[in-house]
């Protein structure tokens, strides 16, 4: 999967054209660079927004349909037991974008620890507002992928979810989110819009890539199947007979719409001939279960350490180069796809970064665990704001509580091979893997 990069590339024309006795003809070095520039692959990170891991119709679903991303999975490396490391918004974003764990980009939860004013919303905003611009700043610092792809020429793309700032904070070229507190920015603003409101913003960035003749990095984060649910009344309709409840059919309708706007894309990147020359990945932020009878989720799942909340199908598709597999066994987690990403454009990986490349079996392989974390909602410093830890060595996944603020609680281990849901705690009878895992999280802990 290695290339040449292109300022390499051109070197090495340049040198052979001396060496014959003429000089570089710079039409024909133009010529070569814009063949380079093709060689390289866009990229694309598709990222859902609170679902779980169940609602899929290829993850076992029978009432959710999910044609395109059915279709996507069969046509992709495919890893149905993948994680992300957190099970809240900001923190799993900030995940993606880096490749870091939330410990060490910084980005513990939605919101630093600020003062809510009851009765007066303005000034609460406010005051979130002010709180988060030092994580904004810190954050401003870490290395994220658009940073990294610019040494190879991309033009970088956000839509849809971002916190953390106007999205030039995140090494963008180009995106949505303005972040502007006064006017309402706090987690993507306009951008919030992709997807619900189409995708017109998204052809108009890949025009001007295509104008400029460089490769790109969209960002594609769409606010969906993301509260409030309010899906178009023909796919509220198709669920509402299959639902339970009404609060359980807009969720479902959500899924679908979702996939819809999905589908949208693809059709785009095909009539634009942009498919064979295109890597496409998806995750999902986080887990959501709908209460039946609430406008909320069932509290194992969003912000919860259990596989209702970490726990998403990875898919990588390159056509053509990617070879189609759907691996049920391999654990994989979100922290993978910067490094995956690297990889396969010849970047070297840099050396904080836990992650592996999905391509190197070897690496995958070696590897036999990932890590988790969960910390409050409105977070200070990881000292106080710390909730759970997790690690997941398969068939073995240990929750370890915090003791200051998760007093009572028990240690939990769970075969989730056997027990995927986790209904059965079998850490009295297993004190030696629980002894195990919890070293290793210590190990962690300290890295």
């Amino acid at each position: 999967m290695k290339r040449l990069n292109k300022i390499s590339y051109l070197i090495i024309l340049t040198a052979i054209c001396f060496s014959c006795g003429n000089k570089p003809n710079t039409t024909q070095a133009k010529i070569e660079e814009d063949k380079v520039a093709e060689q390289q692959p866009n990229i694309v990170f598709i990222l859902s927004d609170d679902q779980s891991w169940t609602d899929y119709s290829f993850m076992g679903n029978e009432t959710i349909d999910t044609p395109r991303l059915d279709q996507f999975a069969s046509e992709s490396l495919t890893f149905t037991q993948s994680y992300v490391p957190t099970p809240l918004c900001s923190p799993s974003l900030a995940t993606i974008i880096t490749g870091l764990y939330p410990k060490d980009h910084g980005i513990l939860g939605n919101d630093k620890v600020y003062e809510r004013v009851e009765g007066d919303r303005k000034a609460s905003q406010k005051n979130r507002a002010e709180a988060y611009k030092p994580v904004i700043s810190a954050f401003e610092k870490q290395t994220t992928l658009p940073h990294m792809l610019k040494e190879k020429g991309y033009l970088s793309f956000q839509t849809g979810k971002w916190w953390h700032g106007n999205h030039k904070i995140g090494g963008f070229d180009y995106g949505m989110t303005h972040g502007d507190s006064e006017r309402g920015g706090r987690h993507g603003d306009f951008g919030l819009d992709i997807g619900r409101q189409g995708l017109d913003t998204i052809n108009s960035y890949i025009n001007l890539a295509l104008k400029e003749k460089k490769p790109f990095f969209l960002w594609y984060a769409p606010f969906l199947p993301h509260q409030p649910h309010t899906p178009p009344q023909r796919l509220l309709d198709k669920y509402l007979p299959k639902a339970p409840t009404e609060y359980v059919a807009k969720y479902w309708a959500m899924c679908e719409w979702f996939d819809e706007t999905c589908g949208q894309l693809f059709d785009m990147f095909e009539e634009k001939g942009l498919t064979e020359n295109t890597l496409f990945v998806y995750v999902c932020d986080n887990g959501w279960v709908q209460e039946p009878h609430k406008n909320t989720y069932v509290k194992t799942s969003k912000r919860a350490p259990y596989d209702l909340g970490i726990r998403t199908p990875i898919m990588y598709k390159w056509k053509g180069k990617i070879e189609p597999r759907m691996d049920n066994q391999t654990i994989s987690s979100s922290i993978d796809m910067v490094p995956t990403v690297l990889d396969i454009l010849g970047i070297e990986k840099p050396e904080n970064l836990p992650g592996v490349s999905v391509l190197d079996e070897e690496a995958l392989k070696e590897r036999k665990g990932v890590f988790g974390e969960v910390y409050a909602h409105d977070f200070d410093t990881i000292e106080n704001s710390m909730y759970y830890n997790m690690a997941i060595f398969p068939p073995y996944k240990i929750i370890i509580p915090d003791p200051e603020r998760k007093k009572g609680e028990v240690v939990q281990l769970f075969n989730i091979k056997e027990d995927p849901f986790e209904q059965r705690n079998i850490a009295d009878a297993n004190p030696d893997i629980v002894a195990d895992l919890t070293a290793k999280i210590v190990a962690f802990r300290a890295e």
